[in-house]
């Protein structure tokens, strides 16, 4: 399909997914709505369990089966609604125009097979090119995502490389057919900050030469600062805030977002002064009530009123929108 330049790339409207269990069906993901421009990059940030990962797995139709259900909702790629094209045509988006890197890169690679022959996988099924091509292309991939000696990497199973390596080997394996949109599921989890770094200079560096938007998903507001080019705040399977970057940094408007600005230590802080905390956890799946979900965890003055009435989203700032409830918009 022809690229329109000015639509985005990705629409995503009204998305809501769960699974269902003994229990009945748990929903994890509740209407939830974002864009992605082509060549930008959309942070999604929020605590474990908020519902980061279960939305990027339902853009990609990679929900754990049987138990995973998308449950309503619109995904537009590129003109194309993923919820609603077959199963074939999903696979050719899928590791094509579309790549994921995985949170854990030893459990995503497969042992029992080398490198190479994995990055050949990935070019095999999506081009229509011979095995000496597709090694071809597994080396200089390797090549460009910074690995030394390549052409002997390729021959080296996964237990063989670091952590810091392997992850090198995902991005490699996502980006080796040059995808539209990359999603980055938690890309620097379990490294030491050095080699993080490293990561995401990378991933960047990769994107302005392939000219591909990137949603990057993480719980580190430090990596959302330096590399996201606009915010969407997730809570408890909502977005409770989206906006600009510079924006949402210099304006939070959500209690939720306030408390995650308020926990990161600050070089101008008082000696041995604590860290500021989030009371509380993230509700159960079971558990979750119908108004605003972090009501019971907001230092704001609010009545049971706001548990039982679901907030809108507003947009007070042009481009900026959060979830007013009561107390919210009491306390400004």
């Amino acid at each position: 399909m022809a690229d329109d330049i000015t639509e985005p790339l990705l629409m995503v409207k009204d998305l809501k997914a769960g699974f269902e269990t003994d229990d009945g069906l748990l929903v994890a993901v509740d209407d939830v709505d974002f864009s992605i421009e082509r060549g930008k990059t959309l942070g999604i940030v929020g605590e474990s369990g908020c519902g980061k990962s279960v939305s990027a797995l339902s853009l990609i139709r990679l929900l754990p089966q049987p138990m995973g259900k998308i449950l309503g909702g619109e995904i537009l790629f590129d003109g194309m609604d993923l919820r609603t094209i077959d199963d074939a045509e999903m696979h050719r988006i899928r590791g094509g125009e579309i790549g994921m890197i995985f949170q854990e890169p030893m459990t995503a690679l497969n042992p029992v097979h080398t490198i190479g022959r994995q990055l050949m996988e990935a070019v095999l099924i999506h081009q229509q090119v011979d095995k000496r091509e597709a090694l071809r292309q597994a080396v200089e991939m390797l090549e460009r995502v910074k690995i030394p000696a390549p052409e002997i990497r390729v021959g080296e199973y996964p237990h063989q490389l670091s952590g810091g390596m392997r992850q090198r080997v995902m991005i490699a394996m996502a980006l080796i057919n040059k995808p539209k949109l990359l999603i980055a599921d938690e890309p620097t989890t379990a490294l030491d900050v050095t080699v993080q770094a490293q990561i995401l200079a990378l991933i960047d560096e990769l994107q302005v030469e392939m000219e591909m938007a990137v949603i990057l998903i993480t719980h580190d507001l430090a990596v959302i600062a330096e590399n996201a080019d606009e915010v969407a705040v997730m809570y408890a399977g909502r977005i409770v805030e989206r906006a600009g970057v510079e924006e949402l940094f210099k304006n939070p408007l959500h209690p939720y977002t306030r408390g995650l600005l308020d926990s990161i230590p600050r070089m101008d802080s008082k000696r041995k002064e604590h860290l500021k905390t989030i009371e509380g956890m993230v509700p159960a799946l079971s558990e979750m009530p119908d108004g605003c979900r972090f009501a019971p965890r907001c230092s704001n003055p609010h009545g049971d009123e706001v548990l039982e009435k679901r907030p809108c989203m507003v947009e007070p700032v042009p481009g900026h929108w959060v979830e007013g409830c009561a107390c919210f918009w009491e306390e400004e």
